[in-house]
């Protein structure tokens, strides 16, 4: 979470977030004390922060009206799915939702969710889970309340209604307003989850996006991945691993990449996980966007699984449909 917070976004949200704070009778000083946002920079769609400061203004706005029931909900959905830039082009323009969720969580870091997302396919279904554990106390319950609203917004304005999936369970106690959950999802969300999930149909991902281009998509996720790689660049440990991995191999061991960061394994496992991640979640990570890149220029599957160091195309393939929720082979298809 550490190096997360450093993760420099558009001004945009802290825009929306100072608009419902004073709305509410909340003056823009108090919103910014202590954020080092300057008032002047909100109407600037070009200008950036970090993602600290937008956490600090959301705790300020939580300390002095987190009171007001369904805050989060009501600020999520003030964000209209272009205020996501590139991102909502990536989405919007996606084939299909099973396409539109897996771009939306593999670029998440351009977004202002605070929490991790991860979409899998179980058994046909999409599983989307939101793991917000590394999120203060504080102002958790108000972050998973904009993440779900502003979920639902986006479903709704690139279906032009209410997309409802076939569970929620949240990971909060139920409010006095668990009702507006339910309106939102067109459904009835289970509370007091370990973890946030949402789970969707197999005939509900493989619909078609009405908006669906495929140049536009292209282009759209070319430029979402270029600027969530510049962003990581400037992020920390985490960005020296993958760097290492990519040069020493993703089939490298532990022991291997820290020798190579020069620091004890011990000591490297931990700074990971005070950033919020993990060894194995970097590997999977540049295995994923290795076997991406590799399947787009043309490598066969099991040339792929041999560089990424997998056993067995078998291997590979099941690794990263897990990944995508597509075959290697129907990416590769896509992708030509």
């Amino acid at each position: 979470m550490t190096t997360r917070l450093n993760m420099p976004r558009s001004i945009a949200s802290a825009a929306i977030l100072v608009e419902l704070a004073m709305e509410h009778g909340m003056p823009v000083e108090q919103c910014l004390d202590g954020t080092g946002i300057a008032p002047a920079a909100l109407p600037d769609p070009e200008s950036e922060i970090l993602a600290r400061q937008e956490l600090r203004l959301v705790h300020n706005l939580v300390t002095a009206i987190g009171h007001v029931p369904a805050l989060g909900l009501e600020a999520g959905r003030r964000y209209p799915l272009f205020v996501h830039g590139i991102w909502a082009f990536a989405v919007i323009s996606s084939p299909t939702v099973r396409h539109a969720w897996r771009i939306g969580v593999d670029h998440i870091d351009i977004g202002y969710s605070f929490a991790r997302w991860r979409f899998e396919v179980h058994a046909g279904d999409g599983v989307a889970t939101i793991d917000d554990s590394a999120v203060p106390a504080g102002v958790r319950t108000f972050l998973l309340e904009r993440d779900i609203a502003e979920m639902a917004a986006i479903a709704k304005e690139v279906f032009g209604g209410t997309v409802t999936p076939t569970r929620v369970e949240l990971a909060c106690p139920p409010p006095p307003y668990a009702d507006q959950f339910g309106a939102l999802l067109g459904m009835e969300p289970e509370f007091d989850a370990p973890v946030t999930k949402v789970v969707m149909a197999q005939d509900l991902l493989d619909l078609p996006l009405p908006q669906a281009n495929p140049y536009t998509a292209a282009f759209a996720e070319r430029q979402a991945a270029e600027i969530m790689q510049q962003r990581r660049k400037r992020q920390g440990l985490a960005a020296q691993v993958r760097e290492a991995l990519l040069t020493l191999g993703v089939a490298s061991g532990l022991d291997e990449v820290a020798a190579e960061l020069r620091m004890s394994t011990r000591t490297l496992r931990r700074r990971l996980t005070d950033e919020g991640t993990s060894y194995r979640e970097l590997v999977a990570e540049t295995r994923q966007m290795l076997a991406e890149e590799l399947l787009s220029i043309g490598a066969t599957v099991e040339d792929v699984a041999g560089r990424l160091g997998y056993s067995d195309a078998s291997s590979f393939t099941h690794a990263f449909t897990r990944w995508t929720g597509v075959t290697p082979g129907r990416f590769a298809r896509a992708a030509r």
